[in-house]
């Protein structure tokens, strides 16, 4: 019964995760404009049209990615018996496979490509973890 609880935390904490990240992705358009003649409808079109693009145009990606991580882990982490940590991580994990897929798939900066991997996933993991553990120490009294 503990396996499948901690594989449901996973995947609920994938799917909340996902849509924390696409929400973001998606209002991204509307808080900073993409750079006039950038195509950003389909991945063709955003790999085309990436050398256009501002460091600015990089802070809604580097926030989908790590809030949409932090949001996964930590309802993954809630939902977890004891509140452990594995299932927080493998939501890490997963999201940032999905990071080093979207390096070999999207030509962007290095400097943009390295600070998503390092800081984006992990971290953000680790954080959600801390933050729902602490919640779990204080209602228990600790």
């Amino acid at each position: 019964m503990r396996i499948l609880r901690l594989i449901l935390a996973v995947a609920v904490g994938l799917v909340v995760g996902s849509l924390v990240n696409m929400g973001l992705i998606m209002a991204s358009g509307h808080v900073i404009p993409p750079p006039p003649g950038a195509d950003v409808t389909t991945t063709e079109g955003l790999r085309a049209s990436l050398h256009l693009f501002e460091p600015r145009h990089f802070l809604f990606p580097f926030l989908a990615h790590s809030l949409g991580t932090f949001a996964g882990a930590l309802v993954a982490t809630l939902l977890t018996p004891g509140r452990t940590a594995g299932p927080a991580y493998v939501v890490g994990c997963a999201f940032l496979l999905g990071g080093i897929a979207s390096v070999f798939m999207l030509p962007a900066p290095l400097w943009f490509s390295v600070l998503d991997l390092v800081l984006a996933y992990l971290p953000a993991a680790w954080l959600a973890h801390r933050v729902a553990s602490r919640g779990a120490h204080r209602a228990a009294g600790g």
